[in-house]
């Protein structure tokens, strides 16, 4: 067997959780029926090759998400991302949006693991108040995507201060591979 192959069956310990809005899907592009649920939306420009390069390389995904189920099934759906992800955390039915706690156990108890693996997963998400916040209260390791402007940048306090902030969605691949290396 060659080395590339070995890596690849090799089981990933890092799991993924990632925000939807300005994470995968471009929040400008959504278009939103009567209801307001989003039945359109493009992908941020990567977001897609990097969700399926995450996949294919055998790490486990998580969608944590605020908003309505539909929405995330509509967005999800016409971008071909949909069964990419191993669980569906959405608020709507939970009845709590991030950075309540409730949102990341559920995610959590959705891929059968508890909180002695919060150590190995991360929050990928574009909102320092709810998916940087939410990942750090519980000791989740709390991932930035600076990509939009429609959200602060700045910390308002340390619990808003991500562990590691990118600025592409490609720049998540790597740094997996090398957060998944450290706790191997």
């Amino acid at each position: 067997m060659n080395q590339q192959a070995e890596v690849k069956s090799e089981e990933k310990k890092l799991i993924i959780f990632l925000d939807c809005g300005d994470t995968i899907i471009d929040e400008g592009t959504e278009i939103r029926d009567e209801a307001g649920i989003v039945i359109h939306g493009k992908v941020i420009p990567g977001a897609d090759i990097m969700v399926k390069t995450l996949a294919e390389r055998g790490y486990r995904l998580a969608l944590v998400a605020d908003g309505d189920a539909q929405s995330f099934k509509n967005l999800l759906t016409q971008n071909g991302l949909y069964d990419y992800f191993e669980s569906l955390t959405y608020s709507e039915p939970v009845k709590a949006s991030k950075p309540s706690p409730r949102m990341f156990k559920a995610a959590v108890g959705a891929m059968d693991l508890s909180e002695k693996d919060y150590s190995r997963i991360i929050m990928v998400g574009n909102n320092l108040s709810r998916d940087v916040r939410g990942a750090n209260q519980l000791g989740i390791t709390s991932v930035f995507l600076s990509w939009t402007q429609r959200y602060p940048k700045a910390p308002a306090d340390d619990l808003e201060i991500p562990n590691y902030t990118i600025s592409d969605p490609q720049e998540l691949v790597d740094l997996v591979e090398a957060l998944n290396l450290k706790l191997s």
